[in-house]
């Protein structure tokens, strides 16, 4: 169930401080923010080739959850720019603060459905090596925001 008004301001904080986030890295990775706003998906490549170069096994706990951050902020961003998703807070009795923020979105289908992008990376963490692309198409065929092969014959 989706949680009332007075976290909304904190719904907002977050979502802005994930769209900085993920500015800064496209800025880092030498795409402008006028290109990555036009298309998220401009930013995949340089993403991909960051990731990749990681030293993961050498990686400290704050390490990972900088790189968790930084994805699930991809991921997000990519679903609300390209698919015009947005982020809820929802009631979740198995986290410490008993809500969770996820991503909303229609799907083909007109059904509406909600992911945590965070379980998208790190589903994609059990997958090694990380592919940015299959990340973000695992987002999206969980939203049914694109079609199956199958779907479309």
């Amino acid at each position: 169930m989706a949680r009332a008004n007075h976290h909304d301001s904190d719904l907002d904080r977050w979502a802005e401080e994930g769209r900085r986030t993920i500015l800064d890295i496209a800025d880092m990775l030498g795409v402008s923010v006028d290109a990555y706003s036009n298309d998220p998906l401009i930013l995949a490549p340089a993403l991909q080739n960051y990731v990749s170069r990681l030293p993961l096994d050498e990686f400290e706990q704050s390490d990972w959850a900088t790189l968790h951050s930084d994805l699930m902020a991809y991921v997000a961003d990519f679903l609300i720019h390209q698919h015009g998703a947005q982020w809820l807070v929802v009631d979740d009795t198995t986290t410490p603060r008993g809500f969770r923020y996820v991503i909303e979105a229609s799907g083909r289908d007109d059904e509406t459905r909600r992911i945590d992008p965070l379980d998208v990376v790190m589903a994609e963490f059990h997958n090694l090596p990380v592919d940015i692309i299959r990340m973000l198409a695992s987002a999206e065929l969980t939203l049914r925001l694109s079609s199956r092969i199958a779907d479309d014959e």
